[in-house]
């Protein structure tokens, strides 16, 4: 028998599966866990998840903050025009904040009346005292 003829007999079985050795599990075990502290880190991180959602409630609220004060801004940039080139609005401050009023009006200042009785039907309070000029 020759050599080819020999080895054509004889039948080779394929090697059985290996079963991880001990050194293979250490290093599963070792790329799990880095692979969770990876996971773990890119939600609570300094730039993970967690960050970047409170980046963005601090940037909405601050543009509504910012949105607030030009809506401010262009109503006192409104009313500053208005108080330098309306003369009616001029006089309606100076009506309402400083009580002045024109030469020739009568300013009627009505006071409140005290209730006569507690134990009567409840009736509707009277009005604020008024400085408006009756015309």
């Amino acid at each position: 028998m020759t050599k080819v003829e020999i080895r054509s007999r004889t039948k080779r079985r394929p090697p059985a599966p290996k079963r991880p050795g001990r050194s293979r599990q250490i290093v599963r075990w070792l790329l799990l866990f880095v692979a969770a502290i990876i996971v773990v880190d890119s939600l609570v991180g300094e730039q993970g998840l967690l960050a970047m959602l409170r980046a963005r409630k601090q940037y909405e609220e601050l543009a509504a903050t910012i949105a607030r004060q030009r809506a401010e801004n262009a109503r006192l940039r409104d009313e500053a025009r208005r108080l330098t080139d309306d003369p009616a609005a001029i006089e309606e401050i100076a009506r309402r904040e400083l009580g002045l009023i024109r030469p020739g009006e009568k300013v009627f200042i009505l006071k409140d009346v005290p209730l006569a009785s507690r134990s009567g039907p409840p009736s509707a309070a009277p009005p604020p005292p008024s400085r408006r000029p009756i015309r």
